[in-house]
């Protein structure tokens, strides 16, 4: 079925919702892709004989679901899907995106010691101003920016051993490092999720513009001894990924 094919009259459902089932699923196939201008108003009233209020609320629902960006002069946008992440699940960038059919690619921007902030030194438990290693890189899925992590990891993992390079984290997951290298598997976290506005060095990094919203996780990662070994501080384009939660009374 097309987009553009007559409704059916026999359906109870409003025009508008009919019309937005129509181009949801035209999308869904890969009709209209990441990029694509969707039909305008004006060629949707044409095709279907509606009013522009319509046509308009049809756009107004995609909007909502997250699927098209509308800009004036420009019309509606198809986006990338967003990424779904179970607050309830602990699973490493690279693995989550596999898991999701994305590619998953990182780019290392730094890695080093660094005199570790308060934030940090109470959650590894460790004493002020210690030198911790620290890695910051860009999170990238199909070749997009998606996020943005700043890791801590605590001291204990390096007295006798060397931190990983920069081509180690290129090359795939902390986690998966860690297990391979160090023997380290996380197997619970402390997450807290906040709502904020993207500061400009952070925009340039995920590809935003200013003033864009954002999601920052800050997350206490811990191994099977409960000890602390991970330190984060995530930022997520709030276009493409997206957490949920499911709640049972």
């Amino acid at each position: 079925m097309n987009w553009n094919d007559p409704l059916p009259e026999s359906s109870p459902a409003p025009l508008w919702f009919q019309i937005a089932e129509r181009l949801r699923a035209a999308i869904k196939r890969g009709k209209f892709g990441p990029g694509d201008v969707l039909p305008s108003e004006a060629r949707i009233n044409e095709v279907f004989g509606v009013s522009r209020a319509t046509s308009r609320a049809s756009l107004d629902r995609l909007e909502q679901e997250g699927l098209i960006r509308r800009r004036s002069g420009k019309g509606s946008i198809v986006v990338a899907p967003r990424v779904d992440q179970p607050v309830n699940e602990m699973l490493g960038f690279a693995e989550d995106m596999r898991r999701r059919g994305f590619r998953p690619s990182h780019v290392t921007r730094f890695v080093g010691r660094v005199k570790a902030p308060i934030e940090v030194t109470d959650a590894l438990e460790i004493k002020a101003n210690a030198l911790v290693f620290q890695s910051r890189r860009l999170l990238k899925a199909d070749d997009a920016p998606i996020g943005f992590a700043v890791s801590w990891l605590s001291p204990a993992l390096f007295r006798s051993a060397k931190p990983p390079t920069a081509a180690d984290l290129n090359d795939g997951s902390l986690y998966e490092w860690l297990a391979r290298e160090r023997g380290v598997r996380m197997t619970g976290a402390r997450e807290f999720i906040e709502a904020a506005i993207v500061q400009q060095d952070m925009a340039l990094e995920l590809q935003v513009p200013a003033n864009s919203a954002v999601l920052i996780a800050r997350r206490l990662s811990r191994d099977s001894n409960g000890l602390p070994i991970e330190y984060a501080v995530l930022h997520f384009r709030a276009d493409r990924y997206r957490f949920h939660l499911e709640v049972k009374r």
